[in-house]
């Protein structure tokens, strides 16, 4: 036999793992007790969960789907006034899938659909229409006020398993876990990486993800990909939120360790995790509050095309519930 039909042989014959670095496709299931459909959320094996998926664009009234099932949402009818801006007020936070126009109307061409969770330039506080003037990944157009939020998300009483509270520069605790996290929110997609801010992303230090990862590129000294954002979130390596640190990937995560344990998805608490690993395809989220069998909220890294994002979501039969060491 020829070497290279012996080394393509082995080649079959190895377990595809991911190593250190960056996150994988997961299955679409996305019903309790469900099993993992065909398909992914994404393109490319080897990015993350929603990384570089197409976003489909929604005719109002309709509510298609994106690739990872959250619908798109653009109101029907114009002249709805949501959220206003306060003076002074410079970014603003998408708080589902929306559209954003060439106008100020439900009328007017679609741009692009900026994601759930998303920090969005903001061009001016006032608002026409019911339609703010924003910019998203340089591109400038309308987008309606019903679907964005000041940019830091609200810390108040959560429910459902959920923690208040906490500290970015504190030890490590549930609390804590999600400030740190929280404070990701905005940040840029980075394939292997894993250092924000404490205070949060501004135009200048967001960073930027461009491409389909693996092989995509980023640009910026901050960002991170979904393990990464998690292990620092949990104080794993350089606990330090400025010092980029990824000492663990999902491979690592769905495996048992005596700095994490299993736990059922329906006993999770605020700061604990969210993973998938199956076949070198991966994603981890940190869980905030909710049903975690229903649509949890988190807080996630999501890819290229989402960032690093808080929202509230479904996720398939094969994620697993994990626990900190000593939360």
């Amino acid at each position: 036999m020829r070497p290279t039909a012996i080394l393509a042989l082995v080649a079959l014959a190895l377990p595809l793992t991911l190593g250190p670095l960056g996150c994988a496709v997961e299955p679409t299931d996305s019903l309790r007790g469900g099993a993992a459909g065909g398909g992914s959320e994404e393109a490319t094996a080897g990015g993350e969960a929603g990384d570089d998926a197409p976003m489909v664009a929604a005719d109002d009234g309709v509510a298609p789907t994106d690739p990872s099932g959250a619908a798109f949402t653009d109101p029907a009818g114009a002249g709805v006034e949501g959220f206003a801006p306060g003076a002074g007020t410079t970014e603003v936070r998408s708080t589902a899938n929306v559209n954003l126009r060439t106008g100020a109307s439900t009328s007017h061409t679609i741009l692009a659909v900026v994601p759930n969770g998303t920090v969005v330039k903001l061009l001016s506080t006032t608002l026409n229409n019911g339609f703010l003037r924003v910019e998203y990944r340089g591109t400038a157009g309308w987008s309606h006020s019903n679907y964005y939020a000041p940019t830091a998300p609200s810390s108040g009483a959560p429910s459902g398993g959920g923690t208040s509270g906490g500290s970015v520069s504190g030890g490590p605790s549930p609390a804590n876990a999600i400030a740190r996290a929280r404070a990701s929110v905005g940040f840029s997609y980075w394939w292997g990486g894993g250092a924000w801010l404490g205070s949060g992303p501004s135009s200048s230090t967001r960073g930027s993800c461009s491409g389909s990862c693996p092989s995509c590129s980023h640009s910026g000294r901050y960002g991170a990909d979904c393990s990464g954002m998690v292990g620092k979130a949990w104080q794993y390596g350089d606990v330090d939120l400025a010092d980029n640190s990824h000492p663990y990937s999902t491979f690592d995560f769905a495996r048992g360790s005596s700095r994490w344990s299993s736990v059922s998805r329906g006993a999770l608490r605020g700061g604990d995790a969210m993973v998938y690993n199956s076949n070198g395809a991966g994603h981890i989220v940190l869980y905030e509050r909710g049903d975690g069998w229903g649509s949890p909220t988190v807080f996630e890294c999501r890819g290229c095309a989402y960032g690093c994002v808080y929202n509230t979501r479904n996720f398939t039969s094969a994620y697993g519930g994990v626990r900190r060491s000593g939360f």
